[in-house]
């Protein structure tokens, strides 16, 4: 199945917004790998991208295992809809920094590693 990737984001993002009917998802496929783009309600933009984009990261990172398994590159891209404005961000506090991330975080990698050995 080729298209699992699709299949999968829709699901996950329909269980994610307010409405599920005005979701639009688009795959291409080239050389440098599958880019998926997603479009949803502006209502619904920061449940897709959840907190420090913490959401948007989680879905990225499955879509990848998900396309490892079918020896595909597999990117999301999340259209910002027409209009919208990025409030501006505050100036981060001590210890709120990039710095501050735990040092238990992984990466793809690392965390596929750790898969193979079970």
């Amino acid at each position: 199945m080729e298209d699992a990737d699709k299949v999968f984001l829709e699901y996950v993002v329909k269980a994610l917004v307010d409405n599920p009917n005005d979701i639009k998802i688009d795959r291409t496929v080239d050389e440098m790998g599958v880019l998926i783009s997603l479009t949803v309600n502006p209502a619904d933009m920061g449940k897709i991208i959840g907190r420090m984009g913490n959401t948007a990261k989680a879905i990225r990172t499955l879509l990848r295992i998900i396309g490892m398994k079918n020896n595909a590159r597999v990117n999301l891209k999340i259209n910002e809809p027409e209009g919208s404005t990025r409030p501006e961000r505050p100036m981060s506090s001590p210890g709120m920094g990039a710095s501050s991330a735990p040092s238990a975080m992984k990466t793809v990698d690392q965390a596929m590693e750790d898969l193979k050995g079970i």
